[in-house]
């Protein structure tokens, strides 16, 4: 396959990407957007294996098969509640790549300069692919070589180790408060400049050595960051991480001389940087403050909650259904747990059979993955229609007779709006106890993920329906006129 056929189907499935990435703005056009990726991702790899100067490819595919069927094994078992932290792993992959790819490439290129310097000629070294690129290369270029693998692994490292503790707070095995060692900012700062000056040792002339401690650091750099991050923050932890893993690929590509890995990278590394800050505006967080692990612990002591939980059961809340005539409903992490989805549509369909006004209110950082919730509600065939924004339904629920939240905490606490030393202070959530009842499906009294106590389960238009979201819903169903 020659060069030229290459470089137009790397166009090709570069063009693809960028229609994907368009795709996924609209849930009308997302299975669309999610079949151009597949697409532009499969040309891309078929031209790579069977481009020039590529061999041992039965290694290549024998590598390629492993990988895809563990990648369709985890798959088939990962439930959709679990998909966060699934990312949040993958994303470590890309990182640990960038790492052993970096390391590599300063060994062959060592090899490839003790070569040149012995007096061998390139024909008779019996180099390819990329060793023959690197022994083309002057010493400027060799320069900006090690630069690309520098950042490589930096970035590479902090990936790998962030999203690995991302993972275990997401999967509950890591503690989700924040915890920072003594030191904090200035010990992640120190790591920083201790990079910064082995890097420049690097360039200078350093061995391995020097990138070997880097990647040391690195990865101590990510450990803390995410550590220092508590759970309210995860979704933007989850989405800056993909933003990082972009950016390693772009470093990799570099490196490799891969032009549709840098522009793939690029798009991956802008687009997540791009939704973090969406994200962080939406939570009145400063992106920096988030990132740097500044937010996500409490700032001070915070509002005594006065009252009690009131109770009711599917009777009251089948009642009040049954004689409203608008509904919103909020669905959160819990919904996802409970699989309660396809319950929820079914709910949805019947309410609407009686002519009652139904709509959902999406928080930005509903769950724990950006879209999270979307992506549910589109599995269970919930008209796209109904689906609203927050920014689109706010301004309506003193207008809305009932309200369901559906294993949610934080995007529907007043203590957000109301106490200054809440961790969640200044962030815009849905202000659904403006509403005339407010039902909350809940498993029970405890805070939530993010440990926040919520006033609005102690608000005298607020009625708590305890027990699984699903079996709460499908008992709900009959009561339904």
């Amino acid at each position: 396959m020659s060069s030229g056929i290459v470089s137009a189907a790397y166009i090709g499935a570069a063009v693809l990407f960028i229609l994907s990435l368009g795709g996924l703005s609209n849930q009308e056009s997302a299975k669309r957007a999610v079949w151009y990726g597949i697409l532009g991702m499969a040309i891309a790899v078929f031209v790579t294996i069977f481009g020039p100067g590529v061999y041992n490819i039965f290694l290549i595919l024998t590598a390629i098969l492993v990988g895809s069927y563990a990648g369709y094994f985890i798959s088939g078992k990962v439930q959709m509640t679990e998909m966060p932290q699934l990312v949040a792993a993958l994303h470590s992959f890309v990182g640990l790549a960038a790492v052993f790819i970096g390391l590599n490439a300063e060994m062959m290129l060592n090899s490839i300069i003790t070569l040149r310097d012995s007096g061998l000629q390139m024909s008779s070294s019996e180099l390819t692919g990329f060793g023959e690129k690197l022994w083309q290369k002057d010493s400027i270029e060799i320069g900006i070589l090690k630069a690309e693998v520098f950042l490589g692994i930096f970035i590479g490292a902090i990936t790998f180790t962030g999203s690995i503790v991302a993972f275990g707070k997401l999967a509950g095995k890591l503690d989700g408060a924040p915890k920072k060692l003594k030191g904090g900012h200035y010990l992640n700062a120190m790591s920083l400049f201790s990079c910064l000056i082995l890097g420049w040792m690097y360039l200078d002339g350093a061995g391995i050595w020097s990138m070997i401690i880097v990647t040391i650091i690195s990865g101590f750099i990510g450990w803390h960051l995410i550590m220092g991050i508590g759970g309210a923050d995860m979704p933007v932890v989850v989405s800056m991480l993909n933003s990082y893993s972009g950016w390693a690929a772009a470093a990799i590509g570099f490196t490799l001389g891969n032009d549709l890995l840098i522009v793939t990278g690029a798009l991956v590394g802008s687009s997540g940087a791009i939704l973090s800050y969406i994200m962080c505006k939406a939570m009145n967080r400063s992106f920096i403050s988030v990132i740097l692990g500044g937010f996500g612990g409490k700032t001070g002591p915070q509002m005594v909650v006065d009252g009690e939980q009131i109770s009711i059961d599917v009777d009251g809340v089948a009642s009040a259904l049954n004689d409203a005539n608008s509904v919103v409903i909020i669905p959160g992490y819990g919904m996802a747990v409970a699989q309660a989805q396809q319950s929820v549509s079914a709910l949805v369909s019947k309410l609407r059979g009686k002519n009652i006004k139904v709509r959902f209110a999406i928080h930005p950082v509903a769950g724990r993955l950006p879209g999270h919730m979307n992506v549910l509600l589109a599995e269970a065939k919930v008209p796209y229609d109904i689906v609203l924004e927050m920014d689109e339904i706010n301004e309506d629920f003193p207008n809305t007779d009932v309200v369901i939240v559906i294993g949610s905490n934080d995007i529907v606490n007043p203590a957000a709006q109301d106490d200054p030393n809440s961790p969640i202070a200044g962030m815009p959530v849905l202000e659904c106890w403006k509403a005339r009842q407010v039902f909350v499906s809940k498993r029970g009294q405890g805070t939530g993920y993010s440990g926040i106590e919520n006033p609005l389960f102690y608000k005298e238009n607020t009625r708590m329906l305890y027990g699984d979201a699903k079996v709460s819903i499908d008992a709900l169903l009959p009561k339904i006129d």
